[in-house]
């Protein structure tokens, strides 16, 4: 047994779901609506949990041609069987409305890899009583993934608040000293509160996927 389908233009990770509780997740950017279908195709024939294609633009995901997928224009995903609501309480934190892309992406990918997803728009920094309003829901989470940009500080900020993981995201949301993101993911990096989990810039997938490997861990 390979582990593997080689359709030729891909070697689909048909073993993935056994090693680590979901199938293989797809990524859109440069692969050709044929492609995608043929992958998810096999993934869908070779496994039982949800198949996603992250980052499809809707022209893409309109010429996919894979019956019974939906299809989050925001969020950019293509998902088909979603999987079952586990008792895990993920809260998405948004820094502004410019960095709700990034997020939506991560809610999307957590709904449908099956965790309670819950969204708090807009409590950035820059007026702290929001984010304070807001405190009583973080602190019932399981999990929050922060979304900010500019300098990030709102990972820090939630990061003092809560004793769950926090999971940063660094979006590109900025002015010119922001470097596209990098400014705010230098100062998650170095957040002084402790134990952050960062992700890559603008990967609201990533992030979705650390809770999920916190949702598995849980529930051993």
């Amino acid at each position: 047994m390979t582990g593997f389908s080689d359709l030729g233009y891909a070697r689909v990770d048909t073993d993935r779901e056994s090693r680590q509780g979901l199938p293989e997740v797809v990524y859109g950017p440069g692969k050709r609506p044929e492609e995608i279908t043929g992958i998810v195709t096999e993934l869908l024939a070779r496994s039982t949990g949800p198949v996603l294609v992250t980052r499809v633009e809707p022209d893409i995901a309109a010429a996919v041609d894979v019956p019974g997928g939906s299809y989050q224009e925001t969020a950019r995903l293509l998902a088909w069987r979603p999987a079952p609501e586990r008792d895990f309480r993920l809260c998405v934190a948004t820094a502004g409305t410019s960095d709700w892309p990034v997020a939506a992406e991560a809610e999307a990918v957590a709904t449908a890899i099956g965790l309670r997803a819950h969204v708090i728009r807009d409590v950035g920094v820059a007026g702290i009583h929001r984010l304070l309003a807001a405190s009583d829901e973080l602190q019932q989470a399981d999990a929050v993934v922060v979304v900010a940009g500019m300098e990030g500080a709102l990972a820090s900020a939630v990061g003092g608040l809560v004793s769950c993981p926090v999971i940063a995201v660094p979006t590109s949301t900025g002015y010119g000293a922001s470097l596209e993101g990098v400014t705010a993911l230098l100062a998650m990096l170095t957040s002084c509160a402790a134990g952050l989990t960062v992700v890559n810039i603008d990967s609201g997938f990533s992030a979705a996927m650390a809770a999920h490997r916190l949702a598995t861990v849980a529930r051993r």
